[in-house]
């Protein structure tokens, strides 16, 4: 999967942060089996990222995003954790709050999202 589209770096960046947080380091194959892609999808991807500025790779395949990286990334799974906390607020199960928040994330206008970040209590 590549990552010309926003929405597929945006979701790259995260799973990055997301990762790194949960284990420390992150490496091609988390990726890969983060999201159940093949080793080259993910190989092309990161090349691409790499490329943007956006992650640093080492010898040891150790992903690393840059500030500028970081800065995507972490805007990403703010809007993420803010709308998961808006759908569940509404009475959406946690599981489907989730998945919605995923797809959500990337759609809306900032407008919209600072209207939800008011709303849930996060200005």
């Amino acid at each position: 999967m590549a990552v010309e589209r926003s929405e597929s770096r945006e979701d790259y960046l995260e799973s990055i942060l997301m990762l790194k947080a949960e284990k420390g380091v992150v490496r091609s194959i988390d990726i890969a089996e983060h999201f159940d892609y093949s080793r080259p999808s993910i190989s092309r991807a990161m090349s691409i990222l790499r490329t943007a500025g956006l992650i640093t790779m080492d010898n040891n395949g150790f992903i690393e995003l840059t500030e500028e990286g970081m800065k995507e990334a972490s805007a990403v799974y703010s809007r993420h954790k803010v709308l998961i906390r808006f759908l569940e607020k509404l009475g959406v199960n946690t599981d489907v709050a989730e998945e919605d928040a995923c797809r959500i994330e990337h759609v809306l206008s900032e407008e919209s999202m600072d209207r939800i970040r008011e709303f849930v209590g996060e200005e």
